[in-house]
């Protein structure tokens, strides 16, 4: 399969090194023959499924619960102001 993996690293936002480029060429080239050998295989009868493992979700029942008061909760806080959290500060201006 032909593809320029200089194009594909670009696309992932990587950056390689001269001497990474054919390697990772043969290996991407290697699954993807890979993948193309699976197009050839007859899934007619094959039902779809999103996990190969027969699993499922188990859930509680939603119920509406008693909760606590915001004044409760607030005064258990380290720090507040007014009816809020306060937190450190997480994300700055470049």
């Amino acid at each position: 399969m032909n593809f320029d993996i200089n194009k594909v690293a670009k696309l992932a936002r990587l950056t390689l090194a001269p001497e990474e480029g054919a390697k990772l060429t043969r290996n991407l080239s290697t699954i993807l023959d890979y993948v193309k050998n699976l197009e050839k295989l007859d899934t007619q009868n094959v039902d779809p499924t999103s996990h190969v493992l027969n699993l499922e979700n188990v859930y509680r029942p939603d119920e509406a619960k008693k909760s606590l008061t915001r004044d409760k909760v607030l005064k258990h806080a380290p720090a507040s102001d007014g009816f809020f959290f306060k937190v450190p500060k997480t994300v700055s201006r470049a």
